[in-house]
């Protein structure tokens, strides 16, 4: 639906000094260049995000497309004033919901899907091994809490503290926490997906 080739014949640069509030309430008055602009600003790090939780780069972009339709409705649903916030933040947090639900649906099929292939072949048990290890961690991914998943995934891709805090809705100074929560609640998990109860954590 949205072309991201296109978005590079816009003339923008009299947006590139608009805060994100800024273009989304110009867009809720019917401005399309402005939905663009926030496209244009926020696609790389969703699709980033969406990718690094399901693993498929089609899915993600589907996934991607989904979260920006999900931005446009809200905005020509509400009166401007009313979404007065972080707009990238949402974003990631619609993204995540997204992602999440997906690897939950696949979870089922996951857990039947074995993978069988001749162990002769040159390089394909590490490949097997690799492909297994991905599926285990978004299989781990999708059984922590929300907000813990989000916020492992946010700083694996070097988001920094404080935008973490923003796309969580919590203090900057609980981050710190938050993640060696999430980190030992991983730990535990990945265990318990991988066959590994029994080790000491």
């Amino acid at each position: 639906m949205f072309s991201r080739s296109k978005l590079n014949t816009l003339n923008l640069e009299k947006d590139v000094a608009l805060s994100d509030s800024s273009l989304l309430n110009r867009m809720a008055r019917g401005d399309k260049a402005s939905f663009d602009a926030l496209f244009f600003r926020h696609y790389d790090r969703v699709y980033g995000l969406l990718f690094r939780l399901v693993g498929d780069r089609a899915e993600a972009e589907d996934l991607t497309q989904e979260a920006f339709l999900k931005l446009y409705s809200r905005a020509a649903s509400a009166r401007p004033v009313a979404f007065d916030e972080n707009v990238g933040a949402w974003l990631y947090r619609v993204a995540m919901n997204l992602g999440y639900n997906a690897i939950r649906s696949r979870k089922r099929l996951w857990q039947r899907n074995v993978i069988l292939l001749p162990t002769d072949e040159p390089g394909v048990e590490s490949e097997v091994g690799r492909r297994e290890e991905r599926a285990a961690v978004r299989m781990t991914l999708s059984r922590l809490p929300e907000r813990q998943a989000l916020l492992l995934v946010l700083r694996q891709m070097n988001f920094s503290y404080s935008e973490c805090a923003a796309i969580c809705e919590v203090a900057p100074s609980s981050i710190g926490t938050l993640l060696a929560r999430a980190a030992k609640g991983f730990r535990r998990e990945y265990k318990i997906v991988t066959g590994r109860k029994g080790e000491e954590e």
